[in-house]
């Protein structure tokens, strides 16, 4: 199986989790919601497969390009 990072696209803080590991996700699909100066930013999926982890919970915040989703396809 391949394995894909996601990285978040920018410094700020996980608003929400709109998924769980296990899910099914297509190319698109919103996974979580950062927040950034006052802004929601969606992190998508950048490939169909399964989230096969988490790296983070909501509140925690992260820097841009640290990795918050692996998705195995």
């Amino acid at each position: 199986m391949a394995r894909t990072e996601i990285g978040s696209p920018v410094t700020g803080t996980v608003w929400k989790i709109e998924r769980s590991v296990g899910d099914k996700v297509e190319e698109g699909d919103v996974i979580m919601i950062l927040e950034s100066m006052k802004m929601e930013i969606p992190l998508e999926a950048s490939n169909a497969g399964t989230i096969a982890e988490l790296t983070v919970e909501p509140g925690v915040s992260v820097d841009e390009d640290q990795i918050l989703c692996v998705i195995e396809s």
